[in-house]
């Protein structure tokens, strides 16, 4: 694997625009500082060498004008012919001022001018003024006679003068030329340089990003598709700039931590399918544990109830008929033989009814509880009576389940609290119920004899008894049906031992229907059943063994219904 580079990539193109910023001001600075000059030179040659040269040749001719004006003079005497002279003086004054003004940084071709400007005066003073002067005083012959060819000399040697300022300015307008090319050159070069910088920095950029982002992206990219198409075991390898060997890093952790993922996916897999196995085994095991089921109700019901029902039937005859005969041992192991064969179909019957709960069903409908109740008080009414028993419940909702189920859940509550009622104490029972969340919460109150804390998750065990068979008679299997009732509709069923101080209270939850799942008030309290009251009895709660039949009664039968698929 190779060892990526310390420098990221942030550094490295900071560090490649700082040397071509620098190169690229060294250039500017150069090329402003060329330019200038070369403005200067340009300057130079437009505004001071070409009027200089112009004004030298204007005052060569301005110092001609003058002698031609004196000679003119000379022989004429005619002031007329001084015009020129006169004009010529004026014209080089002008003249030497303008080029003096031009030659502030050429000290040199200033003395020059200076130099002529000094001989025209000496010529003027010597020759010129003389001349005019011999003229108007003693004639023209005497000024001609002046006019020698020393005279003449001068002047020669005055144009002489003017010619080296002309040649002096010709050589500056030359050197300036010279340099102004030289400067423009120089800029041009600077440009070029500046454009090959630019260019070899765009190359330098273009071969960093190749080698830098793009190869390394190319190839990070080509590990993640393979990985992408299934080879999670592939490493990810580390190159490029740190920033990319960072996230070559972090996609590198995410494939392993994928990889351990798709590993715990594929044993946890393994193992689902393993339980599924089991689960396909047990599956088959309670299938065929319900035929077996299946086949023992349907045996209960039929073979084992014929002979049964034959054999209490004759211990019934023999009870009748020999009643009083025999011995007292006689009688006494009759009725023992009676009352175990109605026991043993009291048994049977609840068994059937326990097996019968979620297998065989008539469909969920809409169930009034009230209605309910009043069915449960017209099968309670006997007992009742003969307990001197009172039954009451406050208004009750509407839900949905079996109506026949339901009615046996109620009955087996409220025969519960008939049964396990305390001494000389008439029983009272109450059934209220109030709404919890999506959930109703049914209550059914006594002021029986009440339980202990510690039993009061065993009443609903099968066959589970608290108290002797001799002191309340039943199959201990009532409790069980309510507990199988409330689960197979949706709902819990519990004791509450902190709800009252005496008897027994047995609350268990309903789902509320879909359709009237909103924030609901709590019911009216209201009268139910004859005279008694419409609100609990402080104390009262339900009975307290698993067995809700009443003394002489046996389990009703679950009603015509149908077996569930």
């Amino acid at each position: 694997m190779r060892k990526p580079s310390n420098w990221t990539l942030r550094r490295r193109v900071t560090a490649l625009c700082v040397v071509v910023g620098v190169v690229l001001g060294l250039l500017a600075v150069g090329a402003a500082v060329v330019a200038t000059n070369n403005r200067a030179h340009l300057d130079t040659l437009l505004t001071k060498t070409g009027p200089l040269r112009t004004d030298g040749q204007a005052l060569l001719s301005a110092l001609v004008d003058q002698q031609t004006g004196v000679r003119g003079y000379a022989v004429t005497a005619n002031d007329a012919d001084l015009a020129p002279y006169r004009e010529g003086v004026q014209r080089e004054a002008a003249l030497i001022a303008s080029m003096d003004a031009l030659l502030d940084d050429q000290p040199e071709i200033r003395r020059e001018l200076h130099t002529v400007r000094d001989h025209a005066r000496q010529w003027r003073e010597v020759v010129a003024q003389p001349a005019i002067e011999l003229t108007v005083r003693s004639g023209p012959e005497a000024a001609q006679a002046h006019l020698t060819t020393q005279t003449s000399a001068r002047f020669t040697e005055l144009r002489g003068e003017v010619q080296a300022l002309q040649d002096s300015i010709l050589e500056l307008r030359n050197t300036v030329a010279d340099q102004a090319r030289r400067t423009g050159n120089t800029l041009v070069l600077l440009l070029i340089l500046a454009a090959i910088v630019v260019v070899l920095a765009g190359l330098a950029l273009l071969t960093s990003l190749n080698r830098l982002v793009i190869g390394p992206v190319t190839t990070l990219a080509g590990q993640v598709r393979d990985i992408a198409a299934g080879d999670y075991q592939r490493d990810i390898e580390h190159v490029g700039p740190p920033e990319l060997a960072a996230l070559a890093g972090d996609v590198d952790a995410m494939r392993r931590r994928i990889a351990a993922d798709l590993d715990e996916v594929r044993q946890a897999r393994e193992r689902i399918e393993w339980v599924n196995s089991q689960l396909e085994k047990q599956a088959e095991e309670l299938v065929r544990s319900n035929r077996d089921l299946e086949q023992f109700a349907y045996v209960a019901s039929h073979d084992l109830q014929e002979p049964l029902r034959k054999v209490a039937s004759f211990c019934q005859l023999l009870q009748r008929r020999y009643a009083g005969k025999l011995d007292e041992r006689a009688d006494q192991y009759i009725a023992f033989a009676v009352d175990g064969a109605q026991r043993m179909q009291r048994l049977i019957n609840d068994l059937l009814a326990f097996s019968r709960i979620g297998r065989l069903t008539t469909g969920f409908t809409d169930v009034d509880l009230d209605a309910v109740m009043t069915d449960v008080a017209g099968q309670t009414e006997a007992s009742r009576r003969y307990v001197d028993g009172e039954l009451t419940w406050s208004d009750l909702p509407v839900i949905r389940g079996e109506e026949t189920l339901l009615t046996n859940l109620m009955a087996n509550l409220v025969g519960n609290s008939l049964k396990f009622r305390r001494p000389d104490v008439p029983p009272r029972v109450h059934v209220s119920a109030r709404r919890v969340g999506d959930e109703w919460e049914i209550s059914c109150q006594d002021n029986g004899i009440g339980i202990e804390r510690e039993f009061a998750d065993k009443i609903f065990v099968i066959f589970q008894r608290l108290h002797a068979k001799d002191a309340y008679p039943g199959t201990g299997i009532g409790l069980a049906i309510v507990k199988k009732i409330v689960e197979y509709h949706g709902g819990r069923v519990w004791v509450d031992p902190d709800a009252v101080t005496e008897g027994t209270m047995i609350r268990f939850t309903l789902p509320v229907p879909p359709e009237l799942r909103e924030p609901a008030e709590p019911p009216v309290a209201s009268g139910a059943e004859g005279d008694g009251p419409a609100t609990a009895v402080p104390g009262a709660q339900a009975g307290t063994e698993a067995d809700a039949t009443p003394p002489g009664e046996s389990a009703r039968p679950a009603g015509d219904m149908k077996e569930t698929v």
